[in-house]
């Protein structure tokens, strides 16, 4: 009646936008210049009430018979306080970069650009904003009259412009251009189709498009397949991480939430009646939340009859298996992700990793008989913030306390683990006092129970008490990440140490067996040397024994007189028989250390070589005698 708004999608769309705040969706679309959004009852303050429901629509219809709704448009004046503006935030996305941009609702597209300019140093002209839900807009278009979230993504498009060297800004945009080829399998009727959409479609037109074919509502729709940098359905397909050309995905209906008999009736009597207003433009009673058991008063979970977990279960991991699958079948896929092992296990897997990587360990037990049971698992313990939370910062581990065996097992599993006094204070519980929610948190010697939750809680009371705990739970991490980070710089530094000591040893021993390869080289060069002159004094002592014995001056043959000199300047002289070959003169030096093979005899007078000569000749014959001095020079 305020906004003018008849289709049903849009209006959910804008109260979940606003947090199902009534009054923040209709102030985000009615004009502002008009005047602000009251109620006419209660003077100046605000109506706070359900989003949706008959309660409030036919209070306000009784109360004032001559207004279809309750609330109106309020003519400005003086003694009324004007509107806070409205900011908007925007993360703009250009090749490589990522521009946050928040500006009053008052504000026009062209304000967005002047900003752009100077953040990513293009002109204005050159510009093209895209991704506004609406389509296209123009500079001069006010960002209040599209009616826009809070929280919007853009992108940026330069085609006059060169393409940039980046390799990556071209292929992006070349993967605009793309077709991607969707495989969308509808999971209940098992059918597949295949839809071809450019890359510069958004996740929301595609999740658009498959309502047309499988009349799932977007709100209601169940995805598997989208990669997980898809964080917002304005995000285009090119930008997503589809993979190209074909990518699959699965989707299904959301389970409804089981409800309360006292929440069927009231929500069946809603369906009746907007059935009778406008049957078009409103989904039939089960996307509501209600099905056909509740809408003749009959709880659906009363027609269940399986249990929760088998008892005497011998495996807790095939416990705990079971209980995942009733709880989905029962309350829907959007729960708690239940932690499959026995207990030890889960504690390992929340407690003994990497301080960075421990999570706090929460253990829900379940109870059938508790009036309470369906409530806190529908609306509490599914609820996406709750399941959100639970997921980033808990080990979440289940077990069913409904049979006596079950229970008993875990009361034995508790006082192992937590002690008596835990044990005994579960023990004490009544069953309508059930479902009870555990909060543990691991320290270094034992395991610690920071909060008892009961099934009697809401849903804000239940995150403030997860909250509540994982502010102790960081502090204690904290401690922990400080203690581990020293603990491993010091086992840095003595790995660090032991690593040089390593190397200090292999270079000592490197270095020692150089030495010793090299007094094994010296060994070996001296043994060689002294065999060597082994061998030539056995030569000399040869040639000494073979020489002929040296004549008397008295002899009556012809003798001749030789002095030798030697490089050192000494001098030896013997006598030889003139008919004495010259190789015994050869043998006689070498027999003093002078082999001829390296030295040169040499004559003075005149200057000559006598190794030349032949050595078969005689002394008389090569005019050696009566007597000469000859002289002993190295070979080169």
């Amino acid at each position: 009646a305020c906004t003018g708004i008849e289709n049903i999608d849009e209006a959910i769309t804008l109260l979940e936008q606003n947090n199902w705040d009534l009054v923040a969706a209709i102030n985000g679309v009615i004009p502002q210049e008009n005047g602000i959004l009251q109620s006419e009852y209660g003077g100046g303050e605000t109506l706070h009430g359900p989003a949706y429901g008959p309660t409030s629509h036919s209070t306000a219809a009784s109360s004032t018979p001559s207004s279809s709704s309750a609330f109106r448009h309020v003519v400005p004046s003086r003694q009324i306080v004007e509107r806070q503006p409205r900011m908007l935030d925007f993360r703009v996305e250009y090749r490589d970069r990522n521009v946050d941009v928040v500006l009053e609702d008052s504000s026009t597209v062209g304000d967005i650009k002047h900003i752009l300019e100077n953040e990513l140093q293009i002109p204005a002209s050159k510009m093209l904003l895209k991704g506004w839900k609406t389509g296209d807009v123009d500079d001069s278009t006010v960002l209040k009259s599209l009616h826009l979230p809070k929280n919007n993504s853009l992108y940026v498009l330069t085609p006059d412009l060169p393409p940039p060297s980046s390799s990556h800004s071209g292929a992006l945009q070349e993967s605009l251009n793309q077709n991607f080829m969707l495989i969308v399998t509808h999971r209940e009727v098992q059918r597949e189709y295949n839809l071809n959409f450019s890359g510069s479609s958004t996740i929301q037109e595609v999740k658009r498009n498959v309502y047309d074919l499988t009349s799932i509502p977007v709100r209601h729709q169940l995805w598997e397949g989208w990669p997980s940098s898809a964080t917002d359905d304005s995000m285009t397909l090119a930008v997503s991480g589809l993979t190209f050309p074909c990518h699959r995905l699965t989707v299904g209906r959301r389970s409804s939430p089981v409800q309360t008999r006292e929440q069927s009736e009231e929500q069946c009597t809603d369906v009746h009646m907007v059935s009778d207003s406008d049957g078009d433009d409103f989904e039939d009673a089960t996307e509501f939340g209600v099905d056909d058991g509740e809408m003749f008063g009959v709880a659906s979970s009363a027609l269940r009859k399986s249990p929760m977990m088998p008892e005497n279960a011998e495996n807790e991991g095939d416990a705990l298996l079971q209980f995942t699958a009733e709880f989905s079948s029962r309350y829907g896929d959007c729960h708690p992700v239940y932690f499959i092992g026995s207990l030890e296990a889960a504690f390992q897997e929340a407690f003994y990793g990497k301080a960075r990587d421990r999570k706090l360990l929460a253990i829900y037990l379940h109870h059938d008989e508790s009036v309470l049971t369906n409530v806190f698992c529908s609306q509490m313990l599914c609820a996406e913030s709750i399941v959100s939370y639970l997921s980033q910062n808990f080990i979440t581990w289940a077990w069913d306390m409904t049979k006596e065996a079950n229970r008993a097992r875990f009361l034995t599993m508790c006082t192992r683990h937590f002690g008596s006094v835990v044990a005994q204070t579960i023990r004490t519980q009544k069953t309508d006092q059930f479902p009870l929610f555990l909060i543990i948190m691991g320290k270094r010697s034992s395991n610690e129970v920071l909060n008892v939750i009961q099934g009697n809680t809401t849903v804000d009371e239940l995150m403030m008490r997860l909250m509540a705990a994982m502010e102790i739970f960081s502090a204690q991490q904290q401690e922990d990440i400080k203690d581990e980070d020293e603990r491993e710089a010091r086992e840095n530094v003595k790995r660090e140490q032991d690593e040089a000591y390593r190397i200090s040893l292999e270079a000592d021993r490197a270095k020692r067996e150089a030495q010793e390869r090299e007094m094994a080289e010296q060994f070996r060069l001296e043994q060689i040397r002294k065999e060597q002159e082994e061998e030539r004094e056995a030569i000399r002592l040869s040639l000494e024994q073979s020489l002929p014995p040296e004549p008397k001056e008295e002899s009556t043959e012809s003798v001749s007189k030789l002095r030798i000199r030697t490089p050192s300047g000494e001098f030896f002289e013997r006598r030889f028989l003139a008919s004495s070959k010259l190789q015994v003169v050869f043998d006689f030096v070498a027999s003093k250390g002078y082999p001829w093979e390296e030295y040169k005899l040499l004559g003075t007078f005149p200057r000559r070589d006598v190794t030349q000569l032949d050595p078969n000749k005689s002394l008389l014959e090569v005019k050696l005698y009566p007597q000469e001095t000859l002289f002993l020079e190295a070979k080169e």
